[in-house]
């Protein structure tokens, strides 16, 4: 699917900021997309990139009910988290990367979230150089996210806000598998 691109941001916002939610703990794309709901019950428009991630998700489905004011891209194949990632997974990625250039260009959205930005970087789906260069061409008044765990140092240092969700205890330990409307 082809993303069409023209200049129509709403932006009430005087400052964006460049936040980074990061940690080996549950909830860092639940805080991004309660903030893309919060955003859009305020009139900003948010675009929601989801690197790695290319399937049906709740959370996916639950934000296209706010298509008016949210615009939703996957950029992966599939969750790999334990296996290599192939060519394929690359070439999705950058392709996300070549989007949200374009958004950025534009100016269309008040709000881009980058979510498993991060784990793309640490799985050499894109370079650390790549996002930092996102997040410089960031216009003023356009708040930036970035999710995933692994957070680079040179991210976390141009961050305005930090939060990193640390896993104190899981019942994934106890062998529960990830549900459905809770994890997944």
């Amino acid at each position: 699917m082809e993303v069409q691109f023209e200049k129509i941001k709403s932006n009430s916002l005087e400052k964006g900021y460049i936040q980074v939610y990061t940690g080996n703990g549950k909830g860092k794309t639940t805080a991004a997309i309660g903030l893309a709901v919060r955003a859009a019950g305020a009139g900003l428009r948010v675009f929601f990139a989801q690197f790695i991630k290319g399937m049906l998700y709740s959370e996916i489905e639950a934000l296209e009910r706010f298509s008016e004011l949210i615009t939703v891209r996957q950029y992966g194949r599939g969750c790999f988290i334990d296996k290599n990632p192939g060519q394929e997974d690359i070439e999705a990625a950058h392709h996300g990367l070549e989007d949200i250039e374009m958004i950025i260009k534009f100016e269309e959205y008040d709000v881009i979230i980058l979510d498993e930005a991060n784990v793309a970087v640490q799985c050499n789906l894109i370079t650390a150089d790549e996002l930092l260069e996102l997040i410089n061409e960031k216009p003023f008044g356009t708040e930036l996210i970035i999710t995933g765990r692994y957070a680079r140092k040179e991210i976390l240092a141009v961050a305005d806000l930090i939060t990193e969700m640390r896993e104190v205890k899981h019942y994934y330990q106890n062998g529960i598998q990830a549900r459905a409307g809770i994890e997944k």
